[in-house]
């Protein structure tokens, strides 16, 4: 799950105490359900860096990137085993006014690619 921002709105944010508290509650539900894999806020563009391939040659571009419409601002992942589950935790998460929260699902290499593209067994 992945929390998208305008980064405009990243440059500005201060963490306030009720929404880190109340977010900070929710990974602990999480983690008590044994669904938590991994969680972390993310610090605004001005912070990083973005490179991408152009021309063949790798160009490194310093942040902030106020060209992009939305960045992530923090992220879960969670493993659960449907669609349907992740998206009950999800109505959970203590949202802000305006918060918006995407849920992606993560390529199992031994199911979603093709048998080529599989990892070898490490008994082979």
């Amino acid at each position: 799950m992945a929390l998208p921002a305008p980064p405009d709105i990243m440059e500005k944010i201060v963490p306030l105490l009720e929404l880190v508290t109340a977010t900070r509650k929710y990974d602990l539900q999480m983690t008590k359900a044994g669904i938590m894999l991994a969680c972390e806020g993310l610090h605004p563009t001005s912070k990083g860096a973005r490179l991408r391939v152009s021309g063949g040659k790798l160009v490194i571009t310093d942040g902030p990137f106020t060209e992009a419409k939305e960045v992530i601002a923090g992220f879960w992942m969670i493993q659960v085993k449907s669609k349907e589950k992740a998206l009950e935790w999800a109505k959970r998460c203590p949202l802000p006014e305006g918060g918006i929260l995407d849920i992606y699902q993560i390529f199992e290499p031994a199911t979603d690619f093709p048998p080529e593209l599989r990892p070898k067994s490490a008994k082979a």
